[in-house]
């Protein structure tokens, strides 16, 4: 229920390493009103660690909390959500909360380090995914590679067809069966 200025000046009373918790204070709190996008805002703003308190039904959001960076979740947790009082509706019972801790922690596991490159479990598939510049149909020695002859398949153990302007318009070397690697 706070603005940013609202936080900084609870921020100067405080002491010591604080993370603050972005919430929406409603029992259930509609998905409208949730507004994730403040924990990525609110970690950048004040520069410090941004959790998220959730009130929302399920566990769907607080998952996704975990996937733009909260750093801590809290859940209400009853035993049985027919008991009275305003929080238990928008609680989770055992079997939910088991669910969404291992479905946070497949979260934390799934953002990585944030460096695009190929990962060790995907350079097993690279040759076989990515492809090759291939005749597309007969190819004779002495004729030129052109759009019309020239095609890219699977596998990725020839010529990258990122080398595709560089292979155009050159000469065939030899002769180049359907669906064969062409070679320069």
């Amino acid at each position: 229920m706070s603005e940013l200025d609202e936080i900084e000046a609870a921020l100067e009373v405080l002491d010591g390493d604080v993370t603050i918790l972005h919430c929406t204070t409603q029992y259930p709190a509609p998905f409208t009103s949730v507004n994730l996008s403040a924990i990525p805002a609110m970690r950048d703003y004040f520069k410090r660690k941004v959790g998220y308190s959730d009130h929302t039904l399920g566990i769907a959001v607080p998952i996704a909390a975990a996937a733009l960076g909260a750093c801590v979740i809290e859940k209400h947790f009853t035993l049985d959500r027919s008991l009275p009082g305003p929080d238990h509706m928008a609680s989770l019972e055992p079997r939910e909360l088991a669910e969404m801790i291992t479905s946070v922690r497949h979260i934390e596991e799934a953002l990585g380090n944030g460096i695009k490159t190929p990962q060790d479990s995907e350079l097993l598939n690279k040759a076989v995914v990515r492809k090759s510049i291939v005749a597309k149909n007969t190819i004779a020695k002495g004729d030129l590679f052109t759009a019309d002859n020239l095609t890219v398949k699977r596998p990725g153990n020839g010529i990258s067809p990122m080398e595709w302007y560089k292979v155009l318009e050159k000469t065939a070397t030899r002769d180049y069966e359907e669906d064969e690697l062409i070679e320069l």
